[in-house]
């Protein structure tokens, strides 16, 4: 189902990059974006991740530079059930973090130091697992390239400003010029709303299957939503197309579960978080419940007391 859904993906970005090059400049310009298309298709599919940990700043960090975040995220993929992911720290005051990669066994999960300078042990283990749901859920190929090609369109649409006013190559004259330059980052966000929103609540769930407990992801949405509408991401700002890659849109004013938001209300996530800990709390009153939770208890399946934070 995922292939299906990134091949139709990907033929819709093609039809609207072929769009607006018709917009720009007719026929010849059509071609020519059919042909940059699938080359961006092509590489995109290879690249697309190493562009948007780029666009972000992300830095890799592994067990000597970053010890108990790594081991975090692998005692988590570990009971996932999935092959480690390359581990980046972004340098952003926001809190906030995303995963991406073509497939589980090359994928990449970044979180950004307000995330880890602000959040408890456990909500950034609810954050992490949250996005190695992502990755088990396989969202992260279509996530990255829908991000790194609504990027392009809309910088097609910039490039209608200087070169689109050729009567003589754009049928359509100055209409098709300002349709191109309108209708572009229009079209790039609506490229990312044909990702279903509820994949966001689909990782919550399997997130908090991960690390064991939903009220952490709660917690963490909660404080995560809170301060991420203070404190203004630049990269993100400057690269909107992959705001929804994070697991709180990194924009500013954009709140509303709305039409065209990228992500559902966290008010709702917290609210599905919070009965799915009640449906926990009532299984764990069970005998054989019980007698699991005693052998296999921590969030890491074992007793995390006394461990330091992440980014200490």
């Amino acid at each position: 189902m995922n292939l299906v859904r990134t091949a139709m993906l990907l033929a819709l970005m093609t039809a609207l990059f072929m769009g607006v090059g018709y917009m720009i400049g007719g026929t010849g310009g059509m071609m020519i974006a059919f042909i940059v298309a699938a080359a961006m298709n092509l590489f995109s599919y290879w690249n697309s991740d190493k562009m948007v940990l780029r666009m972000h700043n992300a830095v890799e960090v592994d067990a000597s530079t970053a010890p108990e975040f790594y081991q975090m995220v692998s005692d988590l993929a570990q009971n996932a059930g999935l092959p480690m992911p390359r581990v980046f720290v972004i340098r952003n005051a926001q809190p906030n973090a995303f995963a991406t990669g073509r497939n589980p066994e090359n994928a990449a999960v970044a979180a950004s130091t307000g995330l880890l300078e602000s959040l408890s042990e456990e909500e950034i283990a609810a954050v992490m697992a949250h996005e190695l749901a992502h990755v088990q859920n396989r969202d992260t190929l279509t996530m990255t390239i829908t991000a790194t090609l609504a990027g392009a369109i809309s910088m097609l649409g910039n490039f209608a400003l200087f070169f689109g006013g050729n009567r003589n190559n754009n049928p359509l004259g100055i209409i098709g010029v300002l349709a191109a330059i309108i209708v572009a980052p229009f079209a790039a966000m609506l490229v990312q709303m044909t990702i279903s929103r509820t994949r966001e609540y689909a990782a919550d769930k399997r997130g908090a299957e991960i690390c064991g407990n939903p009220l952490w992801l709660a917690s963490a949405l909660r404080k995560i939503a809170s301060r991420a509408g203070r404190i203004v991401n630049e990269d993100a700002e400057k690269n909107p197309a992959t705001a929804h890659m994070f697991i709180i849109n990194p924009l500013n004013g954009q709140k509303m579960d709305s039409l065209f938001s990228t992500h559902p209300a966290t008010e709702n996530r917290i609210a599905a978080l919070e009965a799915m800990a009640n449906e926990f709390a009532a299984a764990s009153q069970r005998p054989e419940a019980q007698k699991s939770r005693s052998r296999n208890s921590g969030p890491w399946g074992r007793e995390g007391a006394g461990r330091q934070g992440p980014w200490s």
